[in-house]
């Protein structure tokens, strides 16, 4: 038996729109033109936000031609993840085609351009508060898996340095599980997830959430499925002539994070510092120069 496409969202209430009533012609409008809110937010939070009640919202994704309102989010989900995702074939594709075009130009060029999105579209105040609360959390626990794994690993290496609350869940031989089942309201989780996203993260997200601990979520899109756990999120741009998305923005507010903690700790931090510098020339860790 062939499998039935779910309807694109607006294609369905297009359709749809002339059979509704007025509540619901009103929780349609606000999916149609707020698809990134209902991807990553609860209903209750959508239905708050848009004054409809909940059982208005599970009425209409059946009346425009879902099973429930959750078919109707992952649909939403979907059509963000596949807004401008090329496949790693394509962009490689078009990688080769471009063969006679200097690429360290090209790829500095977006890097530059991601960066300075960075700068322009973060909140001062959301980061201001991610700070704040990392600075007061009982431990912070840091997720990260395919190409995100690395950079949790670097998050961890500079934070180290001057505060011994940091740990990468599911290295060393602990199981993601095993970290993750200690956490409650006084931790953090922060997660780093780029495209395409690792099953394990959102399910991460979702038993932190769960444990009451603060979720903090670095991605690349509002279409991660994880944000709908997340207390605080930041969205970086990743463009790039590569096959591969560039995290060039998210190293620049990884370090930046690193750097108000250690300016806020003021002379603890410092102490620690130069405690981990006295220990690791101790122990050869580096090449004396």
């Amino acid at each position: 038996m062939d499998t039935i496409s779910p309807p694109q969202i607006r294609t369905a209430i297009s359709a749809n729109y002339a059979e509704l009533s007025e509540t619901l012609r009103i929780a349609a409008d606000y999916i149609a033109e707020n698809q990134v809110e209902i991807a990553t937010r609860s209903l209750r939070s959508v239905a708050s936000a848009s004054g409809v009640s909940p059982a208005s919202y599970t009425r209409l994704a059946r009346a425009i031609g879902f099973a429930d309102y959750e078919a109707l989010r992952e649909q939403a989900r979907l059509e963000l993840s596949q807004r401008g995702q090329d496949s790693f074939r394509d962009k490689a594709r078009r990688l080769q085609s471009d063969a006679d075009q200097p690429l360290l130009p090209r790829q500095v060029s977006a890097c530059i351009n991601n960066i300075q999105a960075l700068v322009e579209e973060i909140d001062p105040a959301m980061l201001d508060a991610v700070v704040e609360r990392l600075a007061v959390s009982r431990k912070i626990v840091l997720i990260g898996a395919l190409a995100s794994a690395g950079f949790t690993d670097y998050f961890a290496y500079l934070a180290k340095w001057f505060d011994d609350r940091w740990v990468v869940a599911g290295r060393n031989g602990a199981t993601l599980g095993s970290t993750l089942a200690g956490i409650n309201s006084e931790d953090t989780v922060l997660i780093i997830s780029k495209h395409p996203y690792a099953h394990r993260s959102v399910r991460a997200a979702e038993a932190a959430a769960g444990s009451g601990a603060k979720v903090i979520v670095l991605t690349d899109s509002h279409a991660f499925p994880g944000l709908q756990y997340a207390d605080f999120l930041f969205i970086q741009r990743t463009e790039s002539p590569h096959f591969f998305s560039s995290y060039a923005a998210t190293l620049v507010l990884i370090e930046t994070i690193t750097g108000m903690l250690v300016a806020r700790a003021g002379s603890e931090a410092e102490a620690r510092i130069q405690k981990v510098d006295k220990h690791n020339r101790l122990l050869d860790e580096f090449e004396n120069v």
